[in-house]
């Protein structure tokens, strides 16, 4: 049989779903690849075996890093659904695996992010500026200082002239927390309602008029309340697992076919207010 390659949303520590889902699809770790869109842990409730799930697949599993996988980097708060993780005996293991894996990918012709992208920037650019954090991500000492600085909003707008961590944090937020742009560029990181709750001047940030990776298929996870989106060039495959909805998968090939495939999940939190 030919190799597959899966797109898998937001698992959110919710391995017993993901297992379900590999044997769903017939996913053969020596035959196929699984790209996952971020946010693998942290509010289900088996964010230690998913890692080890993770990381014991190998190169048949690359992973992009998500808001919550990032906090977990930082060890800025030891919330309970991670304190599996931080007190396993293959802690620092697991935490090496995790800082080598990627901001933003590219797979059959897809762009991969685990949030979005704003409207300045196309595939191409999308992906250097990823590899500029993966590459703080692999120095130990350059990262322990860049955490200290990772959190905050600002700067709001793309500066190509952006340096230091001014610039690692805007790419960071883009990646990892954008839901709504504005045509210039800013971002609106407070709403996290679905499509319709734009605020005055922003859009849903696929739908800025004149973005530059427009006709570059995008796969993206991080937006819960959108439920799955499906269309010909875009796919939000966050569809809402730990709240008691779907896991969901895409099966793509290069020529633009793809197949998205769902198993039910157990509800691990209430829906957002």
């Amino acid at each position: 049989m030919r190799c597959m390659d899966y797109l898998v949303g937001d698992v959110q520590g919710c391995c017993d779903a993901l297992s379900r889902l590999l044997d769903k699809v017939g996913f053969s770790p020596s035959r196929d690849r699984v790209w996952l869109l971020g946010d693998l842990i942290n509010r289900g409730p088996q964010s230690l075996a998913t890692l080890r799930l993770l990381r014991g697949l190998g190169d048949a599993a690359v992973c992009l890093l998500g808001n919550h996988d990032l906090h977990l980097l930082a060890v800025a708060a030891r919330g309970r659904t991670l304190d599996d993780v931080l007190e396993a005996p293959d802690r620092a293991a697991l935490i090496e695996w995790l800082r080598k894996q990627r901001m933003a990918a590219s797979a059959r012709g897809w762009l991969l992010v685990h949030a979005g992208v704003v409207p300045q920037w196309d595939a191409a650019q999308t992906l250097e500026l990823a590899a500029e954090v993966e590459a703080l991500l692999a120095d130990k000492e350059a990262l322990a200082e860049f955490l200290q600085l990772m959190y905050g909003d600002e700067p709001l707008r793309w500066d190509a002239k952006l340096q230091g961590a001014l610039r690692l944090r805007f790419v960071i937020n883009v990646l990892t927390r954008t839901r709504f742009v504005a045509a210039d560029g800013t971002l609106e990181l407070t709403t996290k309602e679905g499509a319709e709750a734009a605020p005055r001047g922003y859009y849903p940030w696929f739908d800025v008029p004149f973005r530059r990776s427009a006709g570059t298929p995008i796969a993206f996870g991080h937006w819960s309340a959108l439920g799955l989106l499906d269309r010909p060039d875009l796919l939000g495959l966050d569809t809402g697992c730990v709240w008691g909805r779907k896991l969901s998968a895409a099966r793509i090939d290069g020529a633009g076919a793809r197949e998205v495939i769902q198993v039910d999940c157990e509800k691990r939190r209430e829906p957002r207010a």
